[in-house]
């Protein structure tokens, strides 16, 4: 083989090598923040997931309570219900028969166990002003 073509070539598998790596990298990268989302009724009470997820639904109407730090609540879809502990300050928007979206995963007891909580809002925003 010729020199410059041996050149070549050795170029082209650097190349090739490291382009494999580097997207081998950011697909790894993508994959460690990966969280599924469900809603309670999507869940298998018998078979939870053990990796963090975001679960999303609707405060239960009577169900929040504050002891010292944690916020305890129930999450339902209208078929199934979740307990959900949260040790934090809620957001200001979050309320009974409100939307909300967790992050965190389950405990052994089959508590979800929050890290974050996020409160939906209404898409339908008024001013203040013109509500009057």
């Amino acid at each position: 083989m010729l020199p410059h073509r041996k050149k070549r070539l050795q170029n082209i598998l650097l190349l090739l090598g490291s382009s494999f790596i580097g997207i081998f990298l950011i697909l790894s990268a993508l994959n460690s923040q990966l969280d599924l989302f469900y809603s309670p009724s999507e869940l298998n009470k018998n078979n939870l997931p053990k990796e963090r997820i975001k679960l999303g639904g609707m405060v239960k109407k009577g169900s929040i309570k504050y002891e010292d730090t944690k916020v305890l609540f129930v999450l339902t879809d209208f078929e199934e219900d979740l307990d959900i502990e949260f040790d934090g300050i809620p957001p200001d928007l979050f309320k009974e028969d409100s939307g909300a979206v967790m992050l965190g995963s389950f405990d052994g007891n089959g508590v979800f166990v929050a890290e974050e909580v996020f409160a939906k809002h209404d898409e339908n925003y008024m001013p203040p002003e013109l509500s009057k």
